[in-house]
């Protein structure tokens, strides 16, 4: 029975320390049931205060020097300075889609002979790739035989007879032309005099072989991909940038470029293009980098880091990002005002860059706001709101609650 008097003259004690009556209709009686009590002021609370949700308005909070170092308060100006934020992203290399040929056939043949057969081989502009024989190409080159003897037997006749001669010798080279021919094997056949079998296709471009589609002894049709020749001089760098951020990213902006293959290089690049589309799903949108590549150092598929220096403005407004409260339905700081309150005020948020953030509207320059400790001032602001005070607020100093020992006089209780 001693041991539970000591416990209620204890409670009694604390609730007049932190400033709170007894609550209606409970007497500290040792032999009470505490459990039923519990229950029967659960049922009567009001739910709104103490389901998390936080209430509808707020309320300026007045705090004393006291109370503002207890909390740890700290107060920043809100002022003009340049803003530049760094965007950071994850990008692939790839292949300049400007600089990739494919070889095809446009007519009927086999392909006769390989001299590149292997997926990865680096080829110059003019190196042979294969040989074709087609009927087709035959029967051409026999157009062009005999335009060019006849040319040669009428040449020194009549006007006439010598412009038809040369304008069926042009058919017949324009003909070769069109099937991917060169002027130098067309000129080469004309001095021979002889139909060859076979017709050598050589590659268009320098660079490396990224497909091959054709094996020795293979019927070719008109379209069928021989060879993907890319030229690797100059990649391309890819990656998705989020939506928020793609206002700050625009063509012809410098791009850092980090590669794990090669660490601690940094390649510089320039931002080529800025897709139009957006990926719905990642609210993502892809921007590309144009990157030289001499020697050929960096290979299609190669992972890369991007870095994007963007600057928001050289004369911004804003403030420390600690200072504002994200509520999820408005964006709040406490402004100290000429009265020393710490009042609550909606502000519309712009870019983010390192530790500020923009200020679009609510706040002008020169204006005090709290810093640090503004989570606490808020839950202080809204109690205040709800008729309640946090414990010491309502005593105006942040002095320590009296102990059940010293408001009982009892000695200490181990229990």
């Amino acid at each position: 029975m001693n041991r539970s008097r000591s416990f209620a003259a204890g409670l009694m004690a604390l609730l007049s320390a932190c400033g709170g009556d007894e609550p209606p209709g409970m007497e500290m009686d040792p032999g009470l049931d505490m459990s039923g009590g519990a229950a029967m002021d659960m049922e009567g609370m009001d739910h709104s205060q103490h389901m998390g949700g936080a209430p509808s308005e707020r309320q300026a909070v007045l705090l004393t020097p006291e109370q503002e170092r207890a909390l740890g308060v700290r107060y920043a100006a809100v002022t003009r300075r340049p803003l530049e934020r760094t965007i950071r992203t994850v990008g692939r290399i790839v292949a300049s889609e400007s600089r990739i040929a494919e070889v095809t056939p446009k007519v009927d043949g086999f392909a006769e002979q390989l001299f590149v057969s292997t997926t990865g081989s680096t080829v110059r502009r003019g190196q042979p790739l294969l040989t074709l024989y087609s009927p087709d190409l035959v029967a051409a080159q026999e157009e062009l035989i005999i335009a060019t003897r006849l040319a040669q037997r009428v040449e020194g006749s009549s006007e006439a007879a010598a412009a038809d001669a040369d304008a069926m010798l042009e058919a017949a080279r324009r003909r070769l032309r069109y099937w991917d021919v060169t002027d130098t094997q067309i000129a080469e056949l004309e001095q021979r005099g002889t139909v060859t079998k076979t017709v050598t296709f050589v590659s268009p471009v320098d660079g490396v072989v990224l497909e091959k589609g054709v094996n020795e002894g293979q019927r070719l049709m008109p379209g069928t991909m021989l060879y993907r020749i890319a030229d690797l001089s100059e990649v391309w760098v890819e990656g998705e940038v989020f939506e928020r951020d793609l206002a700050l990213i625009q063509v012809g902006a410098e791009a850092h470029i980090e590669v794990s293959a090669f660490p601690g290089e940094h390649l510089m690049g320039r931002v080529d293009f800025v897709y139009p589309v957006m990926d719905v799903q990642s609210r993502t949108n892809r921007v590309r980098v144009a990157l030289p590549n001499p020697g050929g150092r960096l290979k299609p598929g190669m992972f890369a880091t991007m870095f994007f220096d963007a600057a928001v403005g050289p004369d911004e407004l804003s403030v420390p990002l600690e200072a504002v409260i994200v509520t999820g339905e408005r964006n709040l700081v406490f402004v100290h005002d000429a009265q020393g309150r710490l009042a609550p005020r909606e502000v519309v948020l712009g870019v983010q860059a390192g530790p500020y953030v923009q200020i679009l509207a609510g706040l002008d320059e020169g204006e005090e706001i709290v810093a640090a400790a503004n989570f606490l001032v808020d839950a202080e602001s809204r109690l205040g709101a709800t008729g309640g005070m946090m414990p010491g607020m309502q005593h105006g100093a942040m002095e320590p609650a009296a102990t059940p020992d010293s408001a009982s006089g009892m000695g200490h209780v181990h229990d």
